[in-house]
């Protein structure tokens, strides 16, 4: 049975930026199928080419991977750059993790780890800032993969903290956006990051493989309705129900 088409789909696809054979859009790229999106799925790492524009494309989402943005890979500089391409369009980007950190590299901004070592692997407590409070709800505990953090670009607009990295989501030109957490991950991606990933759990700070699927059962369900309303606000403008409710009441 043919599926309706959703009137407010020009049938531009969104353009899917992986960085493993393996790797998997998961929850990002389900919600977006659901929501009546195509997906044009590219791995530069394997020298699948980017597009030199994105006039044929409704947006781009580039995903995390176990690389550095500060690696001297000839893909790492060449997807860095690329990313002059929605800027300048002003096209949706949303970068999570090394996406994000990517996004920050290209506007000038550093892309470092903390002082002390220590890393954010597993589910840590978000604070939404005065802007992203007035953009949407946000969850108060996010999953996290990753050792290295970013400091905000001139000027971006900081819309939620954590406490070992205190930057963790940003709005840049009312187009981009980047996000230092996962909300991506079915459970089945989980378990083979809890797995794959073991031997980061010794690191400064890492909660151990038990400790994230638990956390999963506490905290996955409203990450999920989050991350459902915010590709709303990312790939179509909208504004959040949280939003317009605070909007009416000030």
């Amino acid at each position: 049975m043919p599926t309706e088409q959703n009137p407010n789909r020009d049938g531009r696809p969104i353009l899917i930026v992986l960085h493993q054979e393996r790797s998997s859009p998961g929850r990002v790229g389900q919600l977006l199928v659901e929501k009546g999106y195509r997906l044009d799925i590219r791995r530069p790492v394997l020298g699948q080419p980017l597009p030199t524009t994105l006039e044929d494309h409704a947006g781009v989402v580039v995903f995390g991977g176990p690389m550095s943005s500060n690696d001297p890979d000839d893909f790492v500089k060449k997807e860095i750059d690329w990313i002059d391409v929605p800027l300048r369009e002003k096209r949706p980007y949303l970068g999570i993790c090394l996406g994000a950190q990517m996004l920050v590299r290209h506007l000038g901004g550093k892309v470092q780890s903390n002082a002390d070592g220590s890393t954010e692997i597993g589910w840590y407590p978000l604070h939404p800032t005065e802007k992203g409070r007035l953009l949407m709800h946000w969850p108060k505990m996010v999953y996290h993969f990753h050792r290295e953090g970013f400091e905000l670009p001139r000027g971006a607009d900081l819309l939620a903290e954590g406490d070992a990295y205190p930057n963790q989501a940003f709005r840049y030109d009312g187009n981009a956006w980047g996000l230092q957490f996962h909300a991506e991950l079915t459970r089945v991606m989980m378990h083979r990051w809890v797995v794959h990933g073991a031997h980061r759990f010794i690191l400064p700070n890492a909660q151990q493989g038990r400790e994230h699927l638990e956390g999963r059962m506490l905290f996955d369900a409203p990450l999920k309705a989050w991350l459902t309303e915010f590709l709303d606000i990312v790939f179509e403008g909208k504004t959040a129900k949280a939003a317009s409710s605070i909007a009416l009441r000030a």
